[in-house]
């Protein structure tokens, strides 16, 4: 049987990067593959550490037009995943929590030494 092109168009899809601080060289959007810029990767990037000192996340749409800094909800959900595995806040994401989530931390945060 053939197969049609389906009607229901396709989700557009979203990426997510990150701003990170470069020290003395300042602020730039971290390089990443298209195909790892996902919600997934980018949250698992910044728990493993992968970026020094992130400072916001943003996510685009080219499709829709459309971009919002999501650095809030992503620090959000490193502090429940964090508390989720009893791991400790890595110290490369302190300042990133701290400026995003503030005094309003919900979960019960472990600081690495």
């Amino acid at each position: 049987m053939r197969e049609w092109p389906s009607i229901v168009p396709g989700t557009p899809e979203d990426y997510y990067v990150v701003v990170n601080h470069y020290g003395w060289f300042g602020a730039a959007f971290a390089e990443t593959d298209l195909d790892r810029a996902n919600y997934e990767t980018t949250v698992a990037d910044l728990i493993s550490g992968q970026h020094s000192d992130p400072l916001h996340v943003i996510r685009f749409n080219p499709e829709t037009n459309r971009s919002e800094d999501v650095s809030h909800g992503i620090a959000q959900e490193i502090l429940r995943r964090l508390d989720l595995e009893a791991r400790n806040v890595p110290s490369a994401l302190e300042d990133f929590i701290d400026r995003q989530v503030g005094g309003h931390r919900q979960l019960t945060l472990r600081v690495a030494s």
